[in-house]
């Protein structure tokens, strides 16, 4: 019975390292699975000693062989160990490194989202003489071990709410948090709340969560993993990926650019390979910190040694986190400078729980992690001289805003508290004399009045006068030259009539003047039309998109771009003014790939949002169209959601005005990250928002969409966004939503 059992785990083996190796056919894997099956059939012809001693040998051959699959192992290999239903799961992970847990949230099938696991765990360990009982907080995606229920991992926006909300409860109660990532991506539900909109407020909240957050990955795919990833210090497996897109996705992108209709296997391969999504990628990259080496072919549950090492490095790295924000002695610091051996916290108290101003400094050294992160990804065109002059400006806007918002300010609100007074004492006085006044008026029959306006009790901020004139219209649309009429798409239905070109995107701006449909404008039409006339100054241009990831042919559709929209990147930066409201806007072009954003554009937006905030400028993010994080780029653009909305976090944190508007398309990372977080989001009529397209709904989940489940109005009814706008009244718009939620000081909420 043992032999049998012995021989049924070795089949086991081997036909999980054939799903491993996909289509491709090892002869020594197939040898000893025939070895396997000639054995089983004549194991009760041989002696007990004997069929152990072969049994033995199968398995020492079977080991070595795993271990030089293991050396050869592709990409995309690894992609196939992380969907295989004998990978290790969250649960797995739960009964093997904690030593007590309680899941909260709900339990498996009868729970918010099965997907999402929350757990309540503690880690005990002995430290000298001492023992410690740390409390944390787990969350992470649960795949199982082919449980349907758990929809591969892929969450749902409820999903992630459950998860935000426990780790807003780990940071009231003080105990670190554990994430374990393992997701192909999120669920594209755009039902309320939305998989965009949540994403972006989990990435955000988790910004200014202040208690140590460890990550570690497993499967990281695009904004699911960032949902719970944003961390202090980031872990991941070795036969792991963590990337923008699946390979798959990639190919399928890919075929449009290569002339096929179907993504082939060598293609998924390329891509895979191509986007740098393996654990020593992005170790290399510096997007992990550190790789938690797995046994081969990938850690299963019967692998206790793995989560040995498992438990090791996560106490290791929370007491890094730790202790990277507290003061220690120096003895405590001269024994962990010990043997280089010798684990952090082994012979060292080291404790969880933080002080106040430790949760500070925390949070400060998770923007400043983040800020580092991509800027070996694009290519910075500046010469030296242009670099220093931009080190001089930040230093000058740097003491400017220190002196003008910090000392004058404090200053200038005791005298106007002064001056405050005084009027009010004064005021006090001349209300007895008019009454007096008015009762000696009454008395010789003169009836009290006068011809002057009264005063409004409230009143909005007063714009530069000379900036009340329109803009002007400098810039034509290259389609008003066209000599041809244009027909409306709902003219079927609406009965719109034809429009003369010139009529169409001269006069009306592109808009039908029967149904109100929107014409797709350039977005030189905005910079003309909404800013003041002669205030745009851009800057940063020299900033420019690149290839980080060496991604065949990307280098030429790169180039190609450039020299179609003499843009260097998606994403254009430029000091404004509308109706001469002072403001800084950043900009994605549609017209340079899709508005697709990668290490550049993050670049520049977070340069932007600095800027606004020393100028205390409020800031627009202005989305011509977008269609998400770009792909060729991998983790080099995906790492952009968790880093220009850490900037924006800091923007709106002190006190900065930041609204979005969307205009065309505008899909997937950005609006899941960095424009979705913004409490103000307005869209053109012409917008279409959501998390992915009709074709990856399509492909991911096998449900058609209606037609209109991107429109602005669908967003408006969810609350994605606060008002949809006519184009050609954006100018107003603005303006008016910049007095109104701005005021009488439109930086300083």
């Amino acid at each position: 019975m043992d032999i049998e059992k012995h021989l049924e785990a070795l089949s086991l083996r081997v036909s999980y390292a054939r799903d491993i190796l996909g289509a491709r056919v090892s002869d020594r894997l197939e040898t000893i699975s025939e070895e396997i099956q000639a054995l089983g059939s004549k194991a009760d012809s041989l002696g007990l000693d004997e069929a152990l001693a072969k049994t033995s040998e199968l398995a020492r051959k079977l080991s070595v062989l795993e271990d030089d699959l293991d050396a050869l192992l592709t990409p995309m290999d690894k992609v196939r160990i992380v969907r295989h239903p004998q990978r290790v799961c969250l649960k797995d992970i739960l009964e093997n490194v904690y030593d007590n847990y309680t899941e909260i949230g709900g339990r498996d099938e009868v729970s918010i989202d099965p997907g999402m696991l929350i757990a309540r765990a503690y880690i005990t360990r002995r430290v000298g003489k001492k023992v410690i009982h740390h409390p944390v907080m787990v969350v992470g995606q649960e795949k199982g071990h082919g449980q349907e229920f758990r929809n591969g991992g892929s969450i749902k926006p409820w999903g992630n709410a459950k998860a935000l909300k426990y780790m807003k409860v780990a940071a009231l109660e003080n105990i670190p948090i554990h994430a374990y990532v393992s997701t192909p991506g999120a669920y594209p539900i755009e039902d309320y709340p939305g998989a965009a909109q949540q994403i972006a407020e989990n990435i955000y909240e988790m910004c200014g969560i202040d208690v140590p957050i460890v990550a570690i990955f497993s499967e990281g795919g695009s904004g699911g993993a960032e949902a719970i990833a944003m961390a202090d210090k980031r872990l991941m497996f070795s036969h792991g990926y963590y990337s923008v897109i699946s390979p798959e996705g990639a190919a399928a992108i890919e075929c449009k650019f290569n002339g096929l209709t179907r993504a082939t296997p060598e293609l998924i391969e390329r891509c895979a390979k191509h986007q740098q999504i393996t654990a020593q990628d992005n170790l290399r990259n510096g997007y992990i910190d550190s790789v938690i080496q797995e046994p081969p072919l990938g850690a299963r549950n019967e692998h206790f040694d793995f989560f040995k090492q498992l438990r090791s490095q996560v106490i290791h790295a929370t007491d890094e986190v730790a202790v990277s924000v507290r003061s220690v002695s120096v003895l405590r610091r001269l024994a962990m400078r010990g043997s280089k051996q010798r684990k952090l916290g082994e012979d060292v108290i080291v404790r969880w729980e933080l002080e106040p101003a430790e949760r500070e400094l925390l949070v400060w050294k998770r923007y400043q992690k983040y800020r580092k992160m991509s800027l070996q990804a694009y290519i910075d065109k500046r010469g030296i001289f242009e670099r220093l002059a931009a080190k001089y400006m930040e230093f000058l806007f740097s003491v400017y805003s220190t002196v003008r918002f910090e000392i004058l300010k404090h200053f200038q609100k005791k005298i106007v508290r002064v001056a405050t007074d005084f009027t009010d004492e004064i005021h006090v006085v001349t209300s007895k004399m008019d009454r007096m006044t008015c009762q000696a008026m009454e008395l010789l029959g003169i009836a009290p009045g006068g011809d002057g306006d009264e005063s409004a009790l409230t009143c909005l901020s007063e714009p530069a006068s000379e900036a009340r004139a329109s803009s002007g219209q400098t810039y034509v649309s290259p389609k008003s030259l066209e000599d041809r009429e244009v027909t409306c798409p709902h003219a079927g239905e609406r009965g719109c009539l034809d429009i003369w070109a010139r009529d169409l995107y001269g006069e009306f701006g592109g808009v039908c003047p029967n149904c109100g449909y929107h014409f797709p404008m350039e977005y030189q039409w905005y910079m003309a039309n909404v800013f003041d006339r002669g205030s745009v100054r851009e800057f940063n241009q020299s900033i420019a998109a690149g290839n980080p990831t060496n991604f065949p042919r990307f280098d030429e559709r790169i180039m190609q771009a450039k020299e179609k929209t003499h843009l260097q990147s998606s994403c254009v930066t430029f000091n404004a003014s509308i109706i001469g409201i002072r403001l800084t806007c950043g900009m994605l072009v549609a017209n340079f790939r899709g508005g697709s954003v990668g290490a550049a554009e993050g670049e520049k937006l977070i340069r932007a949002l600095d800027l606004a905030r020393k100028r205390h400028h409020p800031f627009l993010a202005y989305i011509h169209g977008t269609a998400g994080i770009r792909i060729q780029e991998g983790v080099n653009g995906l790492i952009q959601m968790p880093r220009v909305t850490m900037a924006v976090r800091r923007y709106i944190e002190e006190g900065g005005l930041y609204i979005v508007l969307y205009d065309t398309n505008s899909y997937a990372g950005p609006v899941a990250s960095f424009l979705g977080c913004s409490p103000y989001q307005y869209a053109v009529r012409s917008a279409r928002i959501g998390f992915a397209g009709p074709g990856v709904i399509r492909e991911t989940t096998g449900v058609d969409i209606p037609p209109d489940y991107h429109s602005a109005y669908k967003a408006l009814s969810r609350g994605h966004i606060q008002d949809i706008w006519d184009r050609r009244d954006v100018r107003a718009n603005l303006h008016q939503a910049f007095l109104t939620m701005g005021g009488r000081n439109l930086y300083y909420r």
